[in-house]
């Protein structure tokens, strides 16, 4: 056996950080030998370039471009190689191929790195297929699936390895189930401000969903804490590796919450030695849909305005509006005024006759094409083919004329217009209100795209997206969803977790996302690995999940502090915050309900420490130090200590508070502290 002792292997890593380091060095030299002939040939083509001709000026300009794309993908591999010399691996294998006598080591890092002579691998990437049985397989029977088929055999062993700046803390034997030690490890540090790759820690439900080739469409259940976000990330660098011919970052989008969740992410990828991916929310995509045009209140600002006051017939309009139900009547409305609404008359205009009967069939005919587009099309189908009586083509005063009189045709002159009548056509035009006059409430902004799109059509700048992510699934609503089907023809990984909606009056469950995606694989995640048991049980108090399974990870139970006065609360949570400052944490969250109570808690705390930032909608990264803002702005995220104030019956009593302070609480690592004055919220 190869590096049979602790020993052995402590010097077989010196040896491979030797051969990393001469990789390094010599693919610098390599480096600066491309930026060296870059120069020179662009200092001879300047010196030269009256007496060159237009083929040597080509072929001059070719070498340039080429030597710059050699020395592109050479800075790439030197920052991989740069990050294996930290830490070169994290796992072993030793598989024995059934027939074999003689069993093969197979060390698993980051990234691959092999002989010079390309004739050995010395470190396989966590995303070849080999790799897969240090996810999948304990010591014994074990295959992986190669190009070939496939590949059966025996595990004869399997270590773990924790290698920081290219010194071994610990090496352990693993009979067990991968994590069992190294998890626990992992999970008991503390966390930095980015979330990080999780390569030596996937566990064998993540790693089925990372490695998932043929779901057109996969929605990830997963439960608060189980690592949706993180796993979706690594599926999205797995695929650039299995298919990195025909995929690469640029055809990738996710759709992400907010800018301060996008910046949190952000590292994953790069980590994994892959290019960020493109993001957007669907916000943004519905501010270039309306160009200006319509005003309307964010989805932020729709859950602000109802836990500012609970207005039960705004929840009925939402509530209606996020229901399957509301799809179908939409589509039964749009598919009667796809012909419904049309009133064909004949056109006399000057020598120019056309009869309804032909306006009705050409309406008919070009029914799949949206209605602005088809009276459109109609119109200039006329005016380029009706000749005068003379046999000459219609003066353009007359061409006016027959366009104005075949666009009145249709009942509505906008997309607007229609909508609107669809709450006429229901018998509830009460479920339609702007706000002031002039602005759509949240639930029309995509109900109204979604008509828009029929009316006028779409010009999608979204075609070369071949790969979508949807995170936060449970906060989009079915018609949201029917929008996205309409805008990307493409593969999709949708996750979420049904139970932190932020707006409970117009979330999404897994039955619904699978009735809106019949097709859709489904797969979820139960195990939670954020939060100490005693978190998580305090979490489950307030929102209960019989799904979720706790990983057995122990620390301080959270605590509810009872302040007499609102000045004994500040001073409480500023006596927290002192903890947190002796302790070994990094990470602080203090999370409100509201926007309001965050600003009032920085404004008393600001002075007196370092390293405070308040976070609201319009914050673009997140910081080291301590975080104050609402449990809306930090889901997604985690922090090594919560403290969640003003847990009162006046602060928390609806059912949107209630998911409010679960997803506050369910933000914790490893301590949680509550506080309150006047009476404890009935929720706890």
């Amino acid at each position: 056996m190869l590096n049979r002792t602790e020993k052995d292997e402590r010097q077989y890593l010196h040896e491979i950080l030797k051969k990393l380091k001469l990789a390094y060095q010599a693919i610098d030299q390599k480096i600066s030998d491309y930026a060296n002939a870059i120069q020179e040939t662009k200092k001879y083509i300047w010196e030269n370039l009256a007496q060159m001709d237009q083929a040597e000026k080509a072929v001059n300009r070719i070498a340039v471009h080429e030597t710059i794309d050699f020395g592109e993908k050479a800075i790439v591999q030197k920052q991989k190689i740069a990050k294996l010399m930290d830490s070169p691996y994290f796992g072993r294998i030793d598989f024995r191929e059934n027939d074999k006598i003689q069993e093969v080591p197979f060390y698993i890092g980051v990234h691959s790195f092999g002989e010079e002579s390309g004739d050995k691998v010395l470190i396989y990437d966590w995303r070849a297929p080999v790799s897969s049985m240090f996810y999948d397989f304990e010591i014994g029977k074990a295959y992986y699936t190669a190009p070939m088929g496939r590949i059966c055999g025996d595990i004869c062993l399997k270590r773990q390895y924790k290698i920081k700046n290219s010194h071994m803390e610990y090496m352990l034997e693993s009979a067990l189930n991968i994590g069992d030690d190294v998890l626990q490890k992992e999970l008991s540090r503390t966390s930095d401000e980015k979330m990080k790759n999780i390569v030596a820690t996937i566990q064998r439900e993540q790693n089925s969903i990372i490695r998932n080739e043929r779901s057109e469409i996969l929605i990830i259940q997963g439960v608060a804490g189980s690592g949706k976000t993180s796993i979706a990330l690594h599926r999205v660098a797995f695929l650039l590796y299995r298919f990195k011919e025909k995929l690469t970052s640029k055809d990738i989008l996710i759709i992400s919450p907010n800018k301060v969740f996008s910046d949190y992410i952000s590292n994953v990828l790069p980590e994994l030695g892959e290019e960020e991916i493109m993001e957007m929310s669907m916000e943004e995509f519905a501010t270039d849909e309306f160009a200006g045009r319509l005003d309307f209140q964010s989805f932020n600002q729709q859950v602000a305005d109802l836990m500012r006051l609970e207005d039960s017939r705004a929840i009925e309009r939402i509530r209606y509006k996020a229901t399957l139900d509301f799809v179908r009547d939409l589509n039964s409305y749009l598919e009667k005024a796809n012909t419904g609404y049309f009133s064909p008359r004949d056109i006399c205009i000057e020598n120019i006759n056309i009869s309804k009967e032909y306006l009705m069939l050409s309406f008919i005919v070009l029914k799949r094409i949206p209605v602005k587009k088809r009276l459109e099309k109609i119109a200039k189908d006329i005016i380029e083919n009706k000749k005068t009586n003379n046999g000459k083509r219609m003066k353009s005063t007359i061409a006016k004329k027959v366009k104005t009189a075949v666009l009145k045709m249709f009942k509505f002159k906008d997309a607007l217009s229609l909508y609107k009548n669809f709450y006429d056509h229901i018998e509830k035009p009460e479920l339609f209100q702007l706000i002031q006059n002039d602005k759509l409430e949240y639930a029309d902004v995509f109900p109204y795209i979604y008509t828009k799109m029929f009316f006028e059509g779409l010009e999608t700048g979204f075609k070369h997206v071949r790969h979508l992510l949807v995170d936060e699934m449970q906060d989009y609503t079915p018609i949201q969803y029917e929008v996205i089907k309409k805008l990307f023809n493409c593969k999709m990984t949708i996750l979420g977790d049904s139970f932190q909606s932020v707006n409970p009056h117009s979330a999404s469950s897994l039955e619904i996302l699978k009735s809106v995606f019949g097709d859709a694989d489904c797969m979820e995640l139960r195990n939670s690995y954020r939060s100490t048991i005693e978190i998580t049980n305090f979490a489950q108090k307030i929102k209960s999940n019989s799904k979720l399974v706790p990983i057995q990870r122990h620390g301080e139970e959270p605590t509810i502090r009872n302040c007499a006065t609102l000045e004994n609360q500040s001073e409480e949570i500023k006596h927290l915050i002192n903890d947190y400052l002796k302790s070994c944490y990094n990470s602080l969250g203090i999370l409100c309900k509201t926007q309001e109570h965050a600003a009032e808690i920085y404004k008393q705390v600001k002075d007196k420490y370092n390293d405070v930032f308040l976070l609201d909608f319009d914050s673009t990264e997140i910081k080291e130090g301590i975080i104050i803002t609402t449990a809306h702005m930090a889901k997604g995220l985690e922090f090594d200590q919560v403290i969640v104030p003003y847990v009162c019956s006046s602060t928390y009593y609806t059912d949107l508070d209630r998911s409010m302070l679960y997803v506050a609480c369910t933000r914790a690592m490893h301590r949680l502290d509550l506080t309150y004055c006047g009476e404890l919220t009935h929720f706890l």
